[in-house]
């Protein structure tokens, strides 16, 4: 099975929720619907433009490979070691976003700073954890080096979104 639409929809969903957070905290208005919107289709924009990076190297990869069908396979193996980790922290983060939205006042607040702030905080250590199951699942280097693309690609989603829209101006 090629992991490659899971992983490509996690990246989009990720660069979304980057928008968004890039946003957050920049507006003291109560009713802000249409800016987070906005904020996170900004983001998603983004990470669309940015995930054709992995794409592309992929490309490359089988373009270049001696043997593009055993180069496949391994692509496909490390995007498997690589959806792993993203999964695991796609749930978690799944979990905090629903006890944040169901529970009451305190209790969400309770979620999110014992799960969605420190899951936030991990997400450049996931995205090493994922690169490393790439290599570890038999993917060996060359998806190692998509994998890499790929998390450099989401993890500059919103200091991009921040600093293109949201940054103060001196």
């Amino acid at each position: 099975m090629n992991p490659a639409w899971a992983l490509a929809a996690l990246g989009l969903v990720d660069a979304a929720f980057s928008g968004f957070r890039a946003y957050a905290g920049r507006d003291a208005r109560i009713r802000k619907h249409r800016a987070v919107v906005r904020a996170a289709l900004r983001g998603l924009s983004v990470g669309a433009v940015l995930l054709l990076a992995p794409a592309l190297t992929a490309g490359a990869v089988l373009l270049l490979a001696e043997d593009p069908d055993r180069a496949y396979g391994a692509l496909a193996d490390g995007g498997v070691g690589f959806l792993v980790p993203l999964g695991a922290y796609a749930l978690a983060v799944v979990f905090s976003l629903a006890a944040y939205l169901a529970l009451p006042f305190r209790a969400s607040t309770l979620a999110v700073v014992v799960g969605l702030g420190p899951l936030t905080l991990a997400r450049p250590l996931v995205v090493a954890a994922a690169c490393a199951g790439a290599l570890v699942a038999g993917g060996g280097w060359t998806s190692l080096l998509v994998g890499s693309v790929a998390g450099a690609a989401v993890l500059c989603v919103e200091p991009y979104v921040h600093r293109r829209w949201y940054a103060p101006a001196y």
